[in-house]
């Protein structure tokens, strides 16, 4: 097992060009399987979760040629439906979350999909009740085997409908969207999520020969085709990754260019972080961010203490959320964090409490937060990454604190960043990978 050793309190500077967006390419890559034509991805970021999922379209049949570091070509013309009901697809697939998306694709195009229990961040519960609902919606017949959790949707054909999902979830808008494509006639999903990696998966789609309008509206109608063809799509930087080296800028108080960012992709992210008192200069498509000695958090007009909470596109995007938490300890100022969606994801706050930080756990929801200013430095401890975001989010504090710190399970932070080490320290940073 792996772990991060981190000597903080260095500045950094340089630039830095983000990869490509996590959230997306697992979309994408299931949407493959629409088709038995070639489909070229490019922008693939080299990442467990993505990795783990080319593997398994391997596994499935997929003929899978790398072109490049991050481009791929997937052919899926002979897919081997055998293996959906093995061991080894139970084993693979409940590893990881986002292989839930290929239910979609396989129910339209072979009449059936499975999918055991996926796993994935423990950050509290993950519904996937709108994701069979829709298939059933349909025209789809939903078991599930308790004893093995293993779900399964089959239909002779799918038919359009009208449908009112009950949550705007992204997977499950991009699954039934997926399965709604090939069906009979015309489908409307209503109260549809409209992120950049759904709209995105809709260009994809369309320019495969599907029919999608509404594209970016929470209003989907799609009038199904016969079949898909291939195509060449191009994956958008990850604006997650994006806030992370924003949040490494300012906790390091460092000038730092993130290069090619899709500022038009970005949505309420450069106006959170300037509401926390972060300069930003939009460069091009560039985001510059000058060296900060302090920034200082914006109140309300009312002088009340400014809130930051996660809501479904276009709002807050829930992943940044842990982010904005560690940039909060050393602004000059309060703030209320309400993490809505998920239960436990602000849980890790107890090791920025260890390091020094005043924050107020109010619930499994909330947290407050009372800025430092930098008069006192974090300090620097032993910690375990619990998720994705948690874990990048400790890096980030470890980078800025006093001292050598090190983070264990650091597989969570690969299984969304690319070679994070690496590029920390062509910046500058202090960091190395160690086995334990």
């Amino acid at each position: 097992m792996a772990s991060f050793k981190i000597e903080g309190g260095h500045k950094l500077n340089g630039t830095i060009t983000p990869q490509g967006a996590k959230n997306e390419v697992l979309q994408i890559l299931c949407a493959v399987l629409l088709t038995p034509e070639r489909v070229v991805v490019n922008n693939v970021p080299d990442i467990i979760d993505v990795n783990k999922l080319i593997f398994i379209l391997g596994e499935l049949g997929v003929k899978v040629e790398k072109l490049s570091s991050s481009s791929y070509a997937f052919t899926a013309d002979e897919v081997n439906l055998k293996y959906l009901e093995s061991a080894d697809f139970k084993k693979d697939g409940s590893s990881l979350r986002g292989s839930i998306m290929i239910v979609g694709p396989l129910l339209a195009r072979f009449g059936k999909g499975y999918i055991p229990r996926p796993g994935g961040d423990k950050i509290g519960r993950r519904r996937l009740d709108t994701h069979f609902e829709g298939f059933i919606r349909l025209g789809a017949k939903f078991r599930y085997n308790k004893e093995d959790s293993f779900y399964g949707v089959e239909a002779e054909e799918l038919h359009g409908v009208d449908m009112l999902l009950d949550e705007a979830s992204v997977t499950g808008t991009a699954n039934i969207l997926m399965a709604a494509v090939l069906a009979t006639g015309t489908t409307k999903i209503y109260n549809a999520a409209c992120e950049p990696y759904i709209q995105q998966l809709s260009k994809m789609l369309n320019s495969m020969g599907a029919k999608i309008s509404g594209v970016g509206s929470n209003l989907l109608i799609i009038e199904g085709v016969k079949s898909l063809g291939g195509c060449e799509h191009r994956v958008l930087p990850d604006m997650i990754e994006i806030g992370s080296w924003i949040g490494v800028a300012v906790m390091t108080r460092s000038e730092l260019t993130i290069k090619n960012v899709s500022w038009e992709n970005l949505g309420q992210i450069p106006n959170v972080f300037r509401k926390l008192g972060i300069q930003l200069e939009k460069r091009g498509d560039d985001i510059y961010i000058p060296e900060q000695e302090s920034y200082e958090i914006q109140n309300y007009i009312d002088g009340s203490v400014l809130t930051v909470a996660d809501a479904p596109w276009p709002g807050f995007t829930p992943d940044l959320l842990s982010i904005v938490l560690v940039i909060a300890t050393q602004a000059k100022g309060t703030v209320l964090i309400h993490q809505k969606m998920f239960e436990s994801r602000l849980f890790f706050v107890d090791k920025l409490i260890d390091m020094g930080a005043k924050v107020i756990l109010c619930d499994p929801h909330r947290a407050t937060v009372i800025g430092m200013n930098f008069e006192s430095s974090l300090k620097a401890t032993k910690m375990t990454s619990p998720d994705i975001r948690a874990g990048i989010s400790l890096l980030i504090a470890a980078l800025s604190a006093k001292g050598t710190s090190v983070i264990n399970n650091i597989e969570q932070i690969d299984r969304g960043y690319e070679n994070i080490e690496a590029r920390l320290k062509s910046i500058g940073a202090k960091i190395e990978r160690i086995e334990i």
